[in-house]
Formats: structure tokens, C-alpha cells, sequence
């Protein structure tokens, strides 16, 4: 028998892309008018991976410094081995936060590499259990008038969502009557047979979580994200006990260890993954693992195109978080970027890896976005 051969890992390259937001947003905790991703592309014979992650433009310099190094002359079949060269390599520097999110990209990036040197698409390398993947609506944000509100809802129902997510916890939970009312408005927009989903970025306490599920109940909310902070596992657990709605949290974990506690503490009832800062696909298979040990389903955190070949592959996915500013950017900076509708997104079988591409420069009067505001060029 003849060994197919690979070449080697020749590099990594880093760009950063900063996008303004086409509204102001905010969620209960806090406030943001711009997007930045932090894209890592590896590099072995012809072939490019792709991986990215949501954060500080210092991802790319952890990325650059500290993570390419140990790559170069890497074999690129053994993502294992890179994945556990890299958690290594950022010992002193720290793996939570900046330096998970690197690595995150990274591991991410030579998945997607491997998929596309054996020439089949990443969510089949991965071992493909469906060929589609359930998705939500997700936006909602608090700075939304009840205009703006209803034209995103109507774009979900026009796209065939049955599940959609708003934004509630405003300034730090100190406005629950207008939460309360943007819910009761959700509800009455979408109808009876669409889920509807609420997350309030963990802006109220306990006591005041398990009060506003109660509120909730008369219009049906199914699912309440990090209700308390995600560190309170404690708090999370009472909530969970004491509301109908299912409580989901988990996107700040950023190793297995953090999402792990979700499960042992029986916090959750569906553990949340954000593959952009877990540690990557290594990592996030390994969470869903545990969590599936648990009897737990998992669901992916924003960055859809990352997630929906993962989730694809995964016996107890939930669905995909189809994030408005993620989708918006995914779009906007790579061609190939998948479309939902009727409430899934269908896979790609006609492409290696993930099946997109970064889109050419765009010349400088095309460097704007939807509301002609100027978008952050990349670095190398």
C-alpha cells in the first residue's frame, strides 16, 4: 500500500478586518459600533486553510509570534499534535482570552487545511452525520427603536426562521418593563409556531432572572440565555430550576475545563460552544463529548460559517447561531458564504474545507459598508 504524501506546513498568515456595525448595537452589558476578525490562513503546498476568530487585533500578533513558529515543517495531517504544540507554546502567555482565540483560529485554520489537501469537504473529514443544519435568527439589539426591530424581524420571517433571538437585560437589567415589552412584541410578530429565544448577556442577578422567566412564560420564550453571568454556575443552575425556558449558556468558555463545569453543575440545558474561542474544532469536540456524556445537546455561538460544518458533524447539535453582525461580515469579506433558509442551512458538497475563499481587495471606493462607513483594511 502507498502512503499518500503531504507537504509540509510552509507558514501562517494573519489579516485583520475591522467592520462598522450598520446600527449602533448593544445587548444588556454592553455597547459596540464595530466588528473586528482576526483571519489565519495556513499555508502547506498550494493549499490554504482557513480559520478566524472575533476579537482584539492582538490575536494576530499571538498568532504571528507565538503560534506560527511552532507550525512551520509541521506534518498538516496531524492537527492533534499542531493543536497541542500551540497549547503549549502559550503556557506563560496564557490560554484564556487573547491566546485561546488565537488558537482557536489557528486550529480551526488547519482543519479546514486538512479537508482540503484530502480534497472533500470539512464536514465530511469531520464525519458528516446530516447534510444540513437547524439555524436562529439572532440580533434584536437593545439600541433597536421597535421600527428597526420589526424590519429584522420580518427579514427572519421572510428567510423562513422558526427560531429567532432578541437582546434583553438593558443596562444591566434596570429596564425590565421595556424588556418585557420588546418580548411581548417578538411574540406577537412571529406568531405562535416560531421559537422564540431571549438572551440577556448575563445582566441580571438570580432572583431577578427567575422572576422575568416567570414574566416570560405567557409568551411561550423557549430558550434564556445566560440569564445570570456564566461564571455563576451556581446562579445559572437556580434559574434552570425554576423556569420553563430552557437556559443555554457557555460561549465564554474558552477550554474544555470551563465548558465542562457547565455540564458537572447541571447549569445548563444546552451547553453553548463558540468554536472562535473554545480552542478551536480540537477543543469544541471534545466539550460536545462531555456534554453529550451529560445527555446535553450543543449549540454553536455566532460565527455561522464556522459552526455549521461542525455542527453538521456532531450526533447532539442543536442548531446554529445566525448572528445579524457575523453574517453581515462572513459575507462581506469571503466568497462562498452560506445562505439559510426555512429555518437550516444546507452544506456544501462541491468544495473542499469550508468551501469559501477571502474575497479579492476591494478598491478604495469599494471599502465601505452597507452605510457607506469605512471598513478597517487587512494587515499580513
Amino acid at each position: 500500500m502507498t502512503v499518500r504524501q503531504f507537504p509540509s506546513i510552509a507558514g501562517v498568515m494573519t489579516s485583520v478586518w475591522t467592520v462598522p456595525t450598520d446600527f449602533p448595537e448593544a445587548d444588556g452589558t454592553a455597547d459596540w459600533d464595530g466588528t473586528t476578525l482576526v483571519l489565519a490562513q495556513v499555508i502547506a503546498g498550494s493549499e490554504v486553510g482557513l480559520g478566524w476568530t472575533y476579537g482584539s487585533p492582538a490575536c494576530a500578533a499571538v498568532i504571528e509570534q507565538t503560534l506560527a513558529p511552532v507550525l512551520v515543517d509541521h506534518d498538516p495531517m496531524a492537527t492533534t499534535a499542531a493543536w497541542t504544540a500551540m497549547v503549549r507554546a502559550l503556557r506563560n502567555l496564557g490560554r484564556p482570552g487573547i491566546g485561546g482565540m488565537a488558537l482557536s483560529a489557528v486550529d480551526y485554520a488547519l482543519w479546514d487545511l486538512k479537508a482540503r489537501l484530502l480534497e472533500i469537504p470539512l464536514h465530511r473529514l469531520l464525519g458528516a452525520v446530516r447534510g444540513d443544519v437547524a439555524v436562529y435568527g439572532s440580533g434584536g439589539f437593545i439600541t433597536y427603536d421597535d421600527a428597526r426591530l420589526r424590519e429584522q424581524v420580518r427579514s427572519w420571517q421572510d428567510e423562513g426562521m422558526t427560531r429567532v433571538k432578541i437582546k434583553i437585560g438593558e443596562n444591566w437589567g434596570t429596564a425590565e418593563e421595556r424588556d418585557l415589552r420588546r418580548v411581548e412584541q417578538v411574540r406577537e410578530w412571529i406568531g405562535p409556531d416560531v421559537e422564540l429565544f431571549v438572551d440577556a448577556n448575563g445582566a441580571y442577578s438570580a432572583a431577578q432572572a427567575i422572576r422575568l422567566a416567570r414574566a416570560m412564560e405567557r409568551y411561550d420564550v423557549r430558550w434564556f440565555e445566560e440569564p445570570v453571568s456564566s461564571e455563576d454556575t451556581d446562579g445559572l443552575r437556580a434559574v434552570r430550576e425554576r423556569s420553563r425556558a430552557e437556559v443555554a449558556a457557555g460561549e465564554y468558555g474558552h477550554s474544555l475545563a470551563d465548558l465542562a463545569r457547565l455540564c458537572t453543575t447541571q447549569a445548563v440545558g444546552c451547553l453553548q460552544i463558540d468554536v472562535t474561542r473554545c480552542g478551536g474544532i480540537t477543543e469544541f469536540l471534545r466539550a460536545a463529548a462531555v456534554a453529550a456524556a451529560h445527555g446535553l445537546d450543543v449549540s454553536g455561538h455566532c460565527a455561522p460559517n464556522l459552526h455549521a460544518p461542525l455542527l453538521a458533524a456532531l450526533p447532539n447539535a442543536r442548531h446554529v447561531e445566525w448572528f445579524h453582525d457575523h453574517r453581515r461580515i462572513e459575507a462581506m469579506l469571503f466568497e462562498g458564504a452560506l445562505e439559510p433558509r426555512g429555518g437550516t442551512v444546507r452544506l456544501r458538497e462541491d468544495q473542499p474545507g469550508l468551501g469559501i475563499h477571502p474575497r479579492p481587495e476591494p478598491s478604495e471606493d469599494k471599502h465601505r459598508n452597507d452605510s457607506g462607513n469605512p471598513i478597517g483594511r487587512a494587515t499580513k
